[in-house]
Protein backbone atom coordinates (compact mmCIF):
# COMPACT_ATOMS: atom_id res chain seq x y z
CA UNK A 1 0.00 0.00 0.00
CA UNK A 2 1.32 3.51 -0.85
CA UNK A 3 0.71 5.90 1.91
CA UNK A 4 1.38 9.72 1.69
CA UNK A 5 2.39 11.88 5.45
CA UNK A 6 1.88 15.49 5.33
CA UNK A 7 3.35 16.32 8.56
CA UNK A 8 6.58 17.71 9.43
CA UNK A 9 9.37 15.17 8.76
CA UNK A 10 9.99 15.24 12.93
CA UNK A 11 6.15 14.81 13.58
CA UNK A 12 6.14 11.86 11.35
CA UNK A 13 9.52 10.29 11.34
CA UNK A 14 8.20 7.17 13.57
CA UNK A 15 5.28 6.05 11.94
CA UNK A 16 7.09 6.67 8.37
CA UNK A 17 9.29 4.09 9.83
CA UNK A 18 6.85 1.91 11.23
CA UNK A 19 5.12 1.41 8.16
CA UNK A 20 7.88 0.89 5.81
CA UNK A 21 8.83 -1.76 8.36
CA UNK A 22 5.21 -3.08 7.74
CA UNK A 23 6.18 -3.36 3.91
CA UNK A 24 4.19 -0.66 2.52
CA UNK A 25 5.21 2.05 0.27
CA UNK A 26 5.81 5.48 2.06
CA UNK A 27 5.98 9.19 1.28
CA UNK A 28 6.62 12.64 3.02
CA UNK A 29 4.97 15.76 1.75
CA UNK A 30 4.59 18.02 4.28
CA UNK A 31 2.21 21.10 3.96
CA UNK A 32 3.34 22.96 6.56
CA UNK A 33 6.55 24.48 8.24
CA UNK A 34 6.95 25.12 11.94
CA UNK A 35 8.80 28.17 13.41
CA UNK A 36 9.55 29.00 17.04
CA UNK A 37 7.89 32.27 17.97
CA UNK A 38 9.10 34.68 20.66
CA UNK A 39 7.22 35.06 23.99
CA UNK A 40 7.53 36.74 27.42
CA UNK A 41 9.75 34.97 30.30
CA UNK A 42 7.31 32.76 32.46
CA UNK A 43 7.63 32.57 35.90
CA UNK A 44 6.71 28.22 36.14
CA UNK A 45 6.27 29.03 39.80
CA UNK A 46 3.01 30.45 38.93
CA UNK A 47 1.78 27.68 37.82
CA UNK A 48 0.14 23.94 39.19
CA UNK A 49 -0.07 22.69 35.96
CA UNK A 50 0.72 22.42 32.13
CA UNK A 51 -0.83 21.42 29.29
CA UNK A 52 1.19 20.22 25.79
CA UNK A 53 -1.09 20.15 22.83
CA UNK A 54 1.47 19.18 20.20
CA UNK A 55 5.06 18.10 20.64
CA UNK A 56 6.29 21.49 18.94
CA UNK A 57 5.52 23.67 21.96
CA UNK A 58 7.55 21.57 24.19
CA UNK A 59 9.90 21.89 21.64
CA UNK A 60 10.00 25.69 21.78
CA UNK A 61 9.22 26.24 25.54
CA UNK A 62 12.43 27.04 27.75
CA UNK A 63 12.48 23.84 30.02
CA UNK A 64 15.21 25.17 32.19
CA UNK A 65 13.34 26.46 35.17
CA UNK A 66 10.43 24.26 35.42
CA UNK A 67 9.78 21.72 37.66
CA UNK A 68 9.93 18.54 36.31
CA UNK A 69 7.07 17.22 38.90
CA UNK A 70 3.98 19.83 37.31
CA UNK A 71 1.40 17.69 36.84
CA UNK A 72 1.77 17.46 32.53
CA UNK A 73 -1.25 17.30 30.38
CA UNK A 74 -0.62 15.73 26.84
CA UNK A 75 -3.01 15.93 24.07
CA UNK A 76 -1.47 12.19 22.95
CA UNK A 77 0.63 9.93 22.88
CA UNK A 78 3.54 11.25 21.42
CA UNK A 79 3.00 14.29 22.84
CA UNK A 80 3.37 12.50 25.95
CA UNK A 81 6.60 10.75 24.75
CA UNK A 82 8.19 14.12 23.99
CA UNK A 83 7.38 15.13 27.27
CA UNK A 84 8.87 12.55 29.11
CA UNK A 85 11.87 13.00 26.85
CA UNK A 86 12.17 16.63 28.43
CA UNK A 87 12.06 15.03 32.09
CA UNK A 88 8.38 15.48 32.77
CA UNK A 89 7.51 12.69 35.41
CA UNK A 90 3.81 13.37 36.05
CA UNK A 91 2.10 12.92 32.93
CA UNK A 92 -1.37 12.51 31.35
CA UNK A 93 -2.19 11.26 27.94
CA UNK A 94 -5.74 11.81 25.82
CA UNK A 95 -5.06 9.96 22.78
CA UNK A 96 -4.80 12.44 20.46
CA UNK A 97 -8.38 14.53 21.10
CA UNK A 98 -8.32 17.68 22.86
CA UNK A 99 -11.94 17.17 23.89
CA UNK A 100 -10.83 14.15 25.87
CA UNK A 101 -7.50 16.16 27.24
CA UNK A 102 -10.45 18.59 28.58
CA UNK A 103 -11.90 15.84 30.48
CA UNK A 104 -8.90 14.13 31.85
CA UNK A 105 -7.85 17.87 33.04
CA UNK A 106 -11.21 17.99 34.83
CA UNK A 107 -10.59 14.91 36.56
CA UNK A 108 -7.43 15.00 37.76
CA UNK A 109 -6.34 18.45 38.36
CA UNK A 110 -9.14 20.45 40.34
CA UNK A 111 -9.71 24.10 39.72
CA UNK A 112 -8.51 25.13 43.36
CA UNK A 113 -5.09 23.49 43.04
CA UNK A 114 -3.89 26.56 41.29
CA UNK A 115 -3.16 28.27 38.02
CA UNK A 116 -2.73 25.81 34.32
CA UNK A 117 -0.33 26.98 31.57
CA UNK A 118 -1.17 26.28 28.44
CA UNK A 119 1.22 26.14 25.89
CA UNK A 120 0.55 25.90 22.17
CA UNK A 121 0.44 27.11 18.40
CA UNK A 122 -0.48 30.60 17.04
CA UNK A 123 -3.44 28.59 15.27
CA UNK A 124 -5.45 26.53 17.37
CA UNK A 125 -8.81 24.50 16.14
CA UNK A 126 -9.95 23.73 19.53
CA UNK A 127 -9.89 26.89 22.33
CA UNK A 128 -9.09 24.48 25.32
CA UNK A 129 -8.29 27.73 27.46
CA UNK A 130 -11.34 28.94 27.22
CA UNK A 131 -13.01 25.56 27.52
CA UNK A 132 -11.22 25.36 30.81
CA UNK A 133 -11.90 28.58 31.82
CA UNK A 134 -15.41 28.47 31.30
CA UNK A 135 -15.48 25.43 33.65
CA UNK A 136 -13.77 27.55 36.76
CA UNK A 137 -10.16 27.35 35.82
CA UNK A 138 -7.51 30.03 35.36
CA UNK A 139 -5.39 28.81 32.63
CA UNK A 140 -3.05 31.27 30.66
CA UNK A 141 -2.39 30.30 27.05
CA UNK A 142 1.14 30.55 25.91
CA UNK A 143 2.12 30.89 22.50
CA UNK A 144 5.51 29.64 21.73
CA UNK A 145 5.27 28.61 17.84
CA UNK A 146 3.83 29.24 14.68
CA UNK A 147 3.13 27.12 11.23
CA UNK A 148 3.19 28.77 7.82
CA UNK A 149 1.90 27.13 4.74
CA UNK A 150 4.56 25.54 2.28
CA UNK A 151 4.44 26.81 -0.90
CA UNK A 152 7.04 24.84 -3.59
CA UNK A 153 6.97 21.22 -3.80
CA UNK A 154 10.11 19.26 -5.38
CA UNK A 155 9.20 18.52 -9.10
CA UNK A 156 10.68 15.09 -9.32
CA UNK A 157 8.80 14.12 -6.21
CA UNK A 158 5.53 15.11 -7.96
CA UNK A 159 5.69 12.93 -11.38
CA UNK A 160 6.79 9.89 -8.95
CA UNK A 161 3.60 10.47 -7.11
CA UNK A 162 1.29 11.13 -10.71
CA UNK A 163 2.98 7.87 -11.76
CA UNK A 164 1.71 6.19 -8.45
CA UNK A 165 -0.84 7.88 -6.68
CA UNK A 166 -0.87 7.38 -2.58
CA UNK A 167 -3.78 4.54 -1.83
CA UNK A 168 -3.80 6.80 1.53
CA UNK A 169 -3.40 10.42 2.99
CA UNK A 170 -3.59 11.61 6.25
CA UNK A 171 -3.83 14.73 7.17
CA UNK A 172 -3.72 16.06 10.45
CA UNK A 173 -4.96 19.54 10.91
CA UNK A 174 -7.35 22.49 9.23
CA UNK A 175 -4.33 24.23 8.87
CA UNK A 176 -2.77 21.27 7.06
CA UNK A 177 -5.57 20.64 5.44
CA UNK A 178 -5.52 24.09 3.98
CA UNK A 179 -2.08 24.11 2.63
CA UNK A 180 -2.78 20.62 1.15
CA UNK A 181 -5.53 21.91 -0.72
CA UNK A 182 -3.58 24.87 -2.10
CA UNK A 183 -0.59 22.88 -3.28
CA UNK A 184 -2.50 20.03 -5.27
CA UNK A 185 -4.34 22.86 -6.59
CA UNK A 186 -1.33 24.66 -7.79
CA UNK A 187 -0.08 21.73 -9.25
CA UNK A 188 -3.09 20.73 -11.08
CA UNK A 189 -3.51 17.35 -8.49
CA UNK A 190 -6.95 18.07 -8.05
CA UNK A 191 -8.39 15.01 -10.06
CA UNK A 192 -5.75 12.27 -9.22
CA UNK A 193 -7.16 11.46 -6.09
CA UNK A 194 -10.21 9.31 -6.68
CA UNK A 195 -8.77 5.97 -5.53
CA UNK A 196 -7.10 7.54 -2.15
CA UNK A 197 -8.34 7.51 0.82
CA UNK A 198 -8.36 10.37 2.72
CA UNK A 199 -7.68 9.71 6.50
CA UNK A 200 -8.31 13.72 8.93
CA UNK A 201 -8.43 14.42 12.12
CA UNK A 202 -11.49 15.78 12.15
CA UNK A 203 -14.98 16.23 10.59
CA UNK A 204 -13.58 20.16 10.07
CA UNK A 205 -10.60 19.01 8.70
CA UNK A 206 -12.49 17.04 5.81
CA UNK A 207 -14.88 19.16 5.19
CA UNK A 208 -12.11 21.69 3.82
CA UNK A 209 -11.01 18.80 1.43
CA UNK A 210 -14.80 17.56 0.69
CA UNK A 211 -14.18 19.60 -3.14
CA UNK A 212 -11.61 16.93 -4.45
CA UNK A 213 -13.54 13.37 -5.46
CA UNK A 214 -12.03 10.90 -2.83
CA UNK A 215 -12.35 7.16 -2.46
CA UNK A 216 -13.43 6.95 1.18
CA UNK A 217 -12.73 9.88 3.80
CA UNK A 218 -12.10 8.54 7.50
CA UNK A 219 -12.02 10.67 10.71
CA UNK A 220 -8.88 9.43 13.01
CA UNK A 221 -7.06 10.32 16.23
CA UNK A 222 -3.68 10.55 16.37
CA UNK A 223 -2.17 6.42 17.47
CA UNK A 224 -4.93 4.68 15.12
CA UNK A 225 -2.65 5.51 11.81
CA UNK A 226 -2.16 1.80 11.67
CA UNK A 227 -5.67 0.32 12.72
CA UNK A 228 -7.41 2.34 9.99
CA UNK A 229 -4.76 0.56 7.09
CA UNK A 230 -7.38 -2.68 8.26
CA UNK A 231 -10.51 -0.78 7.39
CA UNK A 232 -9.34 0.76 3.96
Amino acid sequence: MHILFTRPLEDCKEIMIKFKLLGHEVSHMPVISVEKKNYSEINFKEFKGIIFTSSNAIKYLNLKNIDKKINCFCVGFATEKSAKNFGFLNTFSADGNVNNLKEIILQNFNSSEGKLLYVSGEIISYELDKKLISEGYNVKRLINYKTKHVEKLNENFIEKMKFKMPNIVYIYSQNSAESFLKLIKNYNLSNLWIDTNLMCISEKTSSILNEIKWKKIFIFNPGEEEFLLYKV
